[in-house]
């Protein structure tokens, strides 16, 4: 009988498909390689919370790990995983060494997420207030994301500005870089435009670009909007919200702060636009696919619709200063006639571009062949070797002293 292929997911942390898109991104490649019958395990060093998803439940073996401890070394190597798939550059740089020397012949995927050297970059220009340039991608961070990228065998990438910019910017080989957005469609029993009232604005408030967007709706926009919309609210959901941010509920200007949506969806769906300024960032936002698969129309920055349509034209509107933003979320929430050809602007992109369909069956095409000319592609990559060469393995020797230290 054949050994069944399996996968080994190291996890950032324990995915949250109802708290950010991270989450669902994770379930998403979860169940592509289910489906191709592999075994599961997935494995983090992070503390399973209150809305991590039960993974066992699904079919996934879960496994606590320790960081800077050979105990993992002992685990991977029983397990000798087919594949290894690390959750963003820093879990590779925790563990890919180790991986490489317990399983040298397991497939190592990097799943990006997004390029956090470009949203890093572009967070320091706002915070600068200045443009971004750039000039501004070549960080630390930039430097530790890249030799990730180089030191695995493939990268997934959501974004096709982001392959273009790594490849170009960075001249990584486009070998070692795959296109895989998250998949979304439409949901059934679509509200009509008369059914629904309001403005609303959704995300994981850990993640940085999505607190910015709320103070800068606080401040910025809103009072723009109420000034034309008196009796219009603004509604805004997401998951781990601060301090800070519920000090920003104002019920006397129709500002709300919800907290965590219990499904995203639904919230989306009774909404008549979805406000989404964005002003740093990087890869796909989950916040406007879901508008799209709820038939909303969105108002978003140049950053937030970045390599989401394509040719396609956008489910509302694109604007980039506070009085061409709000003009157009007040003229989309009133004009019925533009909010349902925006609505179904939104379908069109949702199914020429995130269709699951459109991807699957390359994807798993592109994995098995890998597999099978595992050491040919590995030979293309010279710089992937040199990096894990041990002159350069300031992340190993880091963990291994840290490790000794522990023992004491």
């Amino acid at each position: 009988m054949l050994k069944s292929k399996s996968l080994l997911v190291l996890g950032f942390v324990w995915p949250e498909p109802k708290s950010s898109a991270a989450g669902n991104r994770m379930m998403q490649l979860i169940e592509l390689f289910q489906k191709e019958n592999y075994d599961i395990t997935f494995a983090s060093t992070a503390q399973n919370l209150e809305f991590s998803e039960d993974v066992s439940s699904l079919g996934v073996l879960p496994k606590t790990i320790e960081l800077n401890s050979a105990t993992f070394d002992v685990f991977v190597k029983e397990l000798n995983p087919d594949i290894v798939l690390f959750d963003r550059f820093m879990v590779e740089e925790q563990f890919g060494w180790r991986v490489s020397e317990s399983c040298p012949n397991a497939l190592k995927i990097l799943d990006t997420e997004d390029l956090h050297c470009l949203r890093q970059a572009r967070h320091l220009a706002v915070k600068e207030n200045r443009e971004f340039t750039l000039e501004d991608l070549y960080s630390e961070v930039a430097k530790r994301e890249i030799a990730s990228i180089l030191r695995c065998d493939i990268s997934l990438l959501v974004s096709e500005f982001e392959m273009e910019l790594v490849q170009n910017q960075f001249r990584v080989s486009k070998d070692l870089l795959y296109y895989l957005p998250i998949f979304a469609e439409r949901i059934e029993e679509i509200p009509t435009y008369e059914e629904r009232n309001d403005f609303v604005f959704i995300g994981n408030f850990l993640h940085e670009p999505n607190w910015d967007c709320v103070k800068y709706l606080s401040e910025v926009i809103w009072p723009l909007v109420h000034l034309k919309l008196p009796d219009a609210k603004l509604l805004v959901y997401g998951a781990y919200p601060s301090q800070k941010v519920l000090e920003l509920h104002k019920p006397k200007q129709n500002f709300y702060i919800m907290g965590r949506a219990e499904n995203a969806l639904d919230v989306v769906k009774k909404a008549k636009v979805v406000l989404a300024p964005i002003r740093f960032g990087a890869g796909i936002k989950g916040k406007l696919i879901e508008a799209m698969q709820c038939g909303t129309p969105s108002v978003t920055s140049s950053i937030g619709a970045e390599a989401m349509a394509g040719n396609l034209y956008w489910n509302g509107f694109i604007k980039d200063t506070p009085k061409d933003f709000v003009d157009a979320a007040v003229l989309l929430y009133q004009e019925d006639t533009l909010w349902r050809q925006s609505q179904e602007n939104g379908f069109k992109i949702l199914g020429k571009r995130y269709k699951k369909a459109h991807f699957e069956k390359e994807f798993i095409t592109e994995i098995n062949s890998l597999l099978d000319n595992l050491k040919q592609h590995r030979n293309t990559n010279f710089i992937g070797s040199i990096l894990q060469h041990h002159s350069l393995s300031s992340t190993k020797y880091m963990s291994k002293w840290i490790e000794e230290k522990n023992k004491k």
